[in-house]
């Protein structure tokens, strides 16, 4: 039989991250003034998932004033690096595009009566 480069059994470690593993450990980060998580508030603009299993999430916040300003890329770094196979996360503070309500969800506009 033909030996097939497909490895249906391979270990965990050896497949590749997936990027919805890394937006499932994102949505469990919420902001703390907004009964949301981030990911469905829009404030997530890119996870670049590097062939040497570093992560880079570039993300933004509801304003530059914002409160948790200190606390939620810190708390996105540490949920993202504690995936198994991430070596290391970055995590990109930008305010181009500035965010603003259209930017989130339906799930989240529902939730908070924006519809």
């Amino acid at each position: 039989m033909p030996e097939t480069n497909d490895a249906p059994n391979a270990p965990a470690a050896a497949l590749p991250l997936a990027e919805d593993a890394v937006i499932d450990v994102i949505k469990t980060v919420y902001d703390p003034e907004i009964p949301v998580n981030i990911y469905e508030l829009g404030l997530i603009y890119g996870v670049d998932i590097r062939p040497d299993a570093t992560v880079k999430v570039t993300m933004t916040l509801t304003s530059p004033g914002c409160p948790a300003a200190q606390e939620l890329p810190v708390e996105v770094k540490s949920r993202v690096e504690a995936i198994a196979g991430v070596k290391s996360a970055e995590v990109e503070i930008v305010w181009d595009p500035v965010w603003n309500p259209s930017m989130m969800s339906d799930a989240a506009k529902l939730q908070l009566g924006f519809f």
